[in-house]
């Protein structure tokens, strides 16, 4: 089966429509799937709903989709660093689902793995745990959560083989592995497309059975907030 392919727009063509579900990976702005977002903008879908730590910032990654009100819904954990973000929720323009940020990976993992629900303590007695089943285990109360099972997925790797086999640097593997492995089909974008059977299978952070389609493309690679130390003046 075909996985590479030559572009953003030509990996995710028939996949998307109005109303769908994405899953998208990165934690800030490391390790989104710039080019695939790009794509989605350009194809114009809406009313999106969207699971993702956060939304970008204003006008890059994520934050371009809301900047072109493509999005209707967001579950996520974090808000900040987003002004528009920020505007739309407390306008009530956008829809917003607030996920304890271990509650949204475990939720995406859960989906990835069969498992159509889970409980956890997290969030016991806040305003998260409002219309959610309590259950009492040895005396301590826990709240069900849902797993996600997404349409699409759209993540960013640093390396993949042409089987879909996925490793991520550093911190980029965040978000990534979990949300890539709940959606029914799921797309990455790479930096590295290299020969089959060159990664060590002991360093593989994703098996290509959760992988559908990949790209290979150049990227960005914003930094979110730059913080340098003073040049010493002697």
């Amino acid at each position: 089966m075909k996985k590479v392919y030559g572009s953003a727009d030509e990996a995710l063509e028939g996949l998307l429509h109005d109303g769908m579900f994405i899953a998208a990976g990165g934690f800030g702005l490391c390790g989104i799937p710039e080019l695939l977002i790009d794509a989605v903008v350009k194809s114009g879908v809406k009313d999106l709903t969207i699971a993702s730590n956060n939304c970008g910032v204003d006008g890059f990654g994520l934050g371009k989709l809301l900047d072109t009100r493509q999005i209707r819904k967001m579950i996520s954990s974090y808000v900040g660093e987003n002004a528009e973000f920020m505007r739309q929720y407390l306008s009530g323009e956008l829809e917003l689902e607030f996920n304890p940020q271990g509650t949204l990976a475990e939720r995406m993992r859960a989906g990835g793995s069969g498992i159509p629900g889970f409980y956890t303590k997290t969030g016991v007695g806040t305003v998260i745990a409002e219309g959610k089943e309590v259950k009492n285990f040895d005396g301590q109360d826990y709240i069900l959560e849902r797993g996600i099972v997404a349409d699409l997925s759209i993540v960013k790797a640093w390396k993949a083989d042409d089987t879909g086999n996925l490793v991520f640097r550093k911190t980029a593997r965040n978000f990534n592995p979990p949300a890539a492995m709940c959606g029914k089909i799921c797309v990455a974008e790479v930096e590295e497309i290299v020969p089959r059977g060159s990664l060590d299978p002991d360093l593989i952070h994703l098996p290509g059975i959760y992988v559908h389609r990949i790209i290979q493309g150049q990227h960005e690679k914003r930094i979110e907030q730059r913080t340098t130390r003073k040049k010493e003046t002697v």
